[in-house]
């Protein structure tokens, strides 16, 4: 763990990599994307926690049509900056069975995380899954090219923070998108 000022000197040598101004017109353009192919569907709307929350709450008050709401808590990363094993800290509580299922995320790196979630909610029965991310990287890491449904904006292969994202637990509350300083 990091001090917290720590985080604050990593933040002012940082580099922004998106303002808050540009990540509200992605979370527009994401909404609209939705709303256009899932708004007729009954759908449950999965945030994934910690740093699914910022996303889905930009995105949840744009989208203007009936669905439901819940959470899960799968996690890597424990407060660190690189990946473990999973752990399921919270599955959703409500039935998957035969819904039409979106899974909200701050970024899609290399697809570990997001993977073993769509392949849950598939075991779980459900009709379609969708997913949706702020960020995905440009690298050739990523779990079988995966991509995302609806996804916002592109970063190089850098340490992002910010809109959800996290550095050492720090920084999620911001409403840019920064990188560290390499």
């Amino acid at each position: 763990m990091i001090s917290c000022e720590q985080a604050a000197a990593v933040l002012a040598e940082a580099d922004c990599l998106y303002t808050s101004d540009e990540v509200e017109t992605a979370l527009q353009t994401m909404a609209d994307d939705i709303t256009a192919r899932l708004a007729d569907a009954d759908m449950l709307f999965l945030s994934v926690m910690n740093g699914g929350l910022v996303p889905a709450a930009g995105l949840l008050s744009r989208l203007q049509f009936p669905l439901q709401l819940d959470y899960l808590h799968a996690t890597r990363y424990r407060g660190g900056t690189s990946g473990q094993s999973l752990d399921w800290l919270h599955k959703p509580a409500t039935a998957l069975s035969a819904r039409t299922v979106l899974v909200v995320d701050d970024i899609l790196d290399e697809g570990i995380t997001l993977a073993a979630i769509l392949e849950y909610c598939r075991q779980q029965g459900v009709a379609e899954v969708y997913s949706a991310v702020l960020v995905q990287k440009k690298h050739d890491r990523c779990l079988h090219n995966m991509q995302a449904d609806f996804t916002g904006l592109m970063v190089e292969d850098r340490y992002v923070f910010g809109c959800g994202m996290d550095y050492y637990g720090y920084h999620r509350n911001l409403t840019g998108i920064y990188a560290v300083k390499e």
